[in-house]
């Protein structure tokens, strides 16, 4: 199915009625301009009490967040959206809280594809989908009082690059700029909210099939990637998402599982850690900047 083309890309207050007719969404709040939808979606939580799942969206945001101390960039013409949820009405535990950003990262995958059939379209560990080699999705996975949930998505849709600040020209995908023109953001909207639904579900019972299908859609693997995480740095050859949502990597001192951190992309292709080219590009970056594998330029995922 392709998506519907729409000269307008604001949503009607029959079109955010269909939302909560048809998907799994109880309530729906709609801002043409806010802060921040997570935080709004925060602020409903300690209200309470509340009909979940709660959507927040809005057409732009002011304040939009990314992981750490990153911004997310909001375009006219961008979907920024919250939801507020109880994970354990899916089933799904602490253990395997990790995995809800990629879960939601699928979705998003699934529900943007039509619009762009034939580009790359994948996931970057651990909570960004790219399209055609640029950022088109980020997304925010946050706890709230009283064990709730809030799952922030930004989707660069209708906007493009180069309203973008200078530095993000390069790095940021949008669908209208791939595709060459506009699409509906009701029918986006629809499918992504489906898809979490199928997701999360399948998250609380299944949780391997989310890791697996995060895999099947990882565009790291086979790239020299260095990871910052907690601990200090890694780097190696992205061989893929593991069933448990851990990236791993191909190291110097083996194969190594990583639950969390922050990956900034090195290179292009398939490097073989131990082999002479990496050594000595990898040794170039060191010597460069050592605790940041020598891309402290590089905004991380």
């Amino acid at each position: 199915m392709e998506c519907e083309s729409s000269a307008l890309p604001a949503l009607s207050p029959s079109e955010l009625s269909r939302l909560t007719a048809h998907t799994f969404v109880a309530e729906v709040e709609y801002h043409e301009v806010i802060g921040s939808t997570n935080d709004r979606a925060k602020e409903l939580a300690e209200r309470g009490p509340i009909r979940l799942p709660v959507l927040v969206i809005a057409q732009r945001q002011t304040a939009g967040r990314g992981r750490g101390e990153n911004r997310w960039w909001t375009g006219p013409g961008s979907l920024a959206l919250s939801v507020l949820l109880d994970l354990r009405r899916f089933g799904v535990g602490t253990i395997h809280t990790p995995l809800v950003s990629l879960a939601a990262g699928i979705a998003v995958a699934e529900a943007v594809r039509a619009c762009v059939p034939h580009f790359p379209l994948g996931l970057h560990w651990p909570n960004d989908v790219y399209l055609a080699g640029g950022k088109l999705a980020g997304i925010l996975v946050e706890s709230t009082a009283g064990g709730l949930h809030v799952l922030g998505i930004g989707i660069n849709a209708n906007n493009t690059a180069a309203q973008a600040p200078a530095e993000l020209h390069s790095r940021v995908a949008t669908l209208r700029d791939i595709s060459g023109r506009y699409h509906d953001p009701a029918a986006i909207l629809h499918r992504l909210l489906q898809g979490l639904e199928t997701w999360l579900g399948r998250l609380g019972k299944m949780p391997h099939q989310v890791g697996r299908q995060a895999n099947e859609l990882c565009l790291q693997r086979g790239r020299l990637v260095c990871l910052r995480h907690l601990e200090g740095t890694a780097e190696g050859v992205c061989a893929g998402i593991a069933a448990d949502g851990a990236l791993v990597l191909q190291t110097r001192g083996g194969q190594q599982a990583f639950y969390a951190g922050s990956v900034v992309e090195m290179a292009r292709g398939l490097e073989n850690p131990g082999s002479d080219q990496a050594g000595s590009m990898k040794g170039k970056e060191r010597g460069a900047n050592p605790p940041d594998c020598g891309h402290g330029r590089l905004a991380p995922h």
